[in-house]
């Protein structure tokens, strides 16, 4: 199974999320068995130009639409091929420490935790591993990026997707 990850995409009312998106990244997210947004859509039209890309599993961030805050949890599980994924979008009021995801990651009885609101990526293992995929479309000081997961019974592998210039190149962060 294929995951593609991608949070804080802050697409406001009138814009295209995939006018946004690289090309490549387009690509990727449609060859995709699941989409996981860790929440930060902000408007319902984004939400829905994602949903038409392939099955996707969202949760709402604190600047979403109410229409959003209305359709979607602020925290969801999912298994996968025997893997316990949890997702939220803020577990932590800062990046400088996981402990606060690592105690939320173990309360939800999961073994991955996809979270957002950092807008850079973070891949961190402990007991559980840690994922934020940063922003594809407003990165801050970081570059662009998403994150694929591929899982294959026991077996994650993980990589950091950077988009840039319409095109997109993949770092691993995660070794088999």
């Amino acid at each position: 199974m294929k995951l593609i990850i991608l949070s804080d995409t802050h697409i406001k009312p009138g814009r295209s999320l995939l006018a946004l998106l690289p090309e490549d990244l387009i690509c990727i997210l449609k060859s995709s068995d699941i989409i996981i947004h860790a929440g930060d859509f902000e408007t319902l039209e984004c939400y829905n130009e994602l949903k038409g890309l392939g099955k996707l599993i969202a949760v709402c961030g604190d600047t979403d639409s109410p229409e959003l805050l209305d359709i979607l949890p602020g925290r969801t599980t999912i298994e996968v091929e025997g893997v316990k994924i949890g997702i939220v979008h803020r577990g932590q009021l800062t990046s400088e420490s996981t402990d606060g995801l690592r105690y939320l990651a173990q309360e939800m009885g999961v073994d991955i935790l996809i979270f957002g609101h950092f807008h850079h990526p973070i891949a961190e293992r402990t007991e559980v591993l840690l994922l934020s995929p940063g922003s594809a479309t407003v990165p801050g000081i970081a570059e662009p990026s998403a994150m694929e997961l591929e899982i294959t019974g026991n077996e994650v592998k993980g990589r950091i997707i950077r988009c840039r210039d319409n095109a997109c190149s993949y770092f691993e962060y995660e070794k088999p």
